[in-house]
């Protein structure tokens, strides 16, 4: 039992679109759990012996979540960033060996120990930054055994850190050269074929896929949703990010979790996600490094009431962030979402966008991840740029 008082807690109630500051709070902490929450003047008897902690007033939100990253990747594309901005073409960085194909020669040709080593850095900003439940994906090796290579580093890395690592099944992310003409071979030899293998082995949470004229098809997606059905494994996707194909109404139909980017989402996904309480995930990092100008449907997906998630989608190409907290200022001077929007974006709906119901507010019940901020408000944490005042970071009700 650890008690936190002299708390200013930010309240989110799961219905309602603001925040709350309730100053001179209580945080009782039993078991990896909150046991309780309220005034400290209302702190049951049977906590008034526990060990506590006087935190001076300080902001207190649920730990944040980063749903969506592509974290775990072999070598960089820092040479092909500076090649679009001297003037070269997508084609002409294709053939100079770069794009997603260079990043899939990079992650073939490492081994386990050199991508976890690569990744920690980069896993260690978030935490710095109050992450407590991280997503990781696969998707840059394309065949079974890289795939289930990137997913072995990312459960690695939830044992050599403290947070909680949710991994993704991500084959079906873009077709290597070698199935240039066989498609079909594809879905079935890699992206079946190794889920089942991935699952088997425990290795994945959810199944997810890229629908796009230049990835996947709606058709080819539904093949794969179809079969992480049998599996019992919970399925998201990257839809609508270049043009409207209808990948988000097909997958909230299928139950799907999450539809993360949505750029060009239509009427009718916003009201399939909103029917089958599909999370959207906005990606402005994504948005921001590739100098996009449609922006996502940020009041039609209000109106209809989809809660939207933010995330960093931290990738050696298209977003090379590792910053959460400049993840919420984007999203709030990018897209224009209120500062409530986007701390939740980070932690309750983010968390949502995971399938998972057991954090993201602080409320008795619920996992004791918590962050501790060095702020007035929880404003603040949307409003500055690189900025980080995090004072303490709390996971399972365990100070690390």
């Amino acid at each position: 039992m650890q008690i936190l008082r002299n708390a200013a807690v930010v309240v989110m109630d799961a219905d309602s679109a603001g925040y709350r500051v309730d100053r001179g709070q209580a945080i009782a902490m039993d078991g990896g759990l909150i046991a309780w929450a309220g005034a400290d003047s209302d702190l049951p008897g049977e906590y008034a012996d526990a060990p506590s902690t006087d935190l001076g007033g300080r902001v207190v939100t649920p730990g944040l979540v980063d749903c969506h990253t592509h974290i775990v990747f072999g070598g960089d594309r820092a040479r092909e960033f500076e090649m679009r901005l001297e003037g070269a073409s997508y084609e002409e960085i294709a053939r100079a060996g770069g794009g997603i194909l260079s990043s899939v020669r990079d992650t073939r040709a490492a081994d386990e120990e050199t991508l976890l080593a690569r990744a920690l850095p980069r896993v260690d900003h978030l935490l710095a930054e109050g992450v407590t439940t991280l997503e990781i994906k696969s998707g840059y090796g394309l065949d079974v055994d890289s795939e289930l290579k990137m997913l072995r580093v990312a459960r690695e890395i939830g044992r050599q850190r403290p947070v909680n690592v949710i991994t993704t099944w991500l084959a079906a992310h873009a077709l290597p050269p070698e199935y240039s003409d066989r498609r079909a071979a594809y879905i079935s030899d890699v992206v079946i074929a190794g889920m089942e293998r991935a699952h088997a082995e425990g290795l994945i949470d959810a199944v997810d896929g890229f629908c796009e004229g230049i990835a996947f098809s709606v058709d080819e997606m539904q093949q794969v949703f179809d079969h992480a059905a049998k599996l019992g494994l919970r399925i998201k996707l990257h839809a609508e990010q270049l043009s409207d194909l209808g990948g988000a109404a097909m997958a909230a139909r299928n139950g799907a979790i999450s539809a993360d980017h949505l750029e060009f989402l239509g009427q009718d996904g916003i009201d399939a996600m909103a029917e089958h309480g599909t999370v959207a995930v906005l990606l402005p990092g994504a948005y921001y490094t590739l100098r996009e100008t449609q922006l996502p449907p940020i009041q039609p997906l209000r109106d209809a009431g989809v809660p939207i998630a933010l995330a960093t989608d931290c990738n050696p190409g298209t977003s090379p962030v590792t910053s959460i907290l400049l993840t919420m200022n984007m999203g709030a001077t990018l897209f224009r979402m209120t500062p409530a929007e986007c701390l939740r974006g980070v932690t309750l709906n983010g968390a949502r966008a995971l399938g998972l119901s057991d954090r993201g507010r602080i409320a008795p019940g619920l996992r004791a991840d918590l962050a501790v901020w060095d702020i007035a408000h929880p404003a603040e944490l949307s409003y500055r740029v690189g900025f980080n005042p995090l004072y303490a970071r709390i996971l399972g009700g365990t100070h690390v």
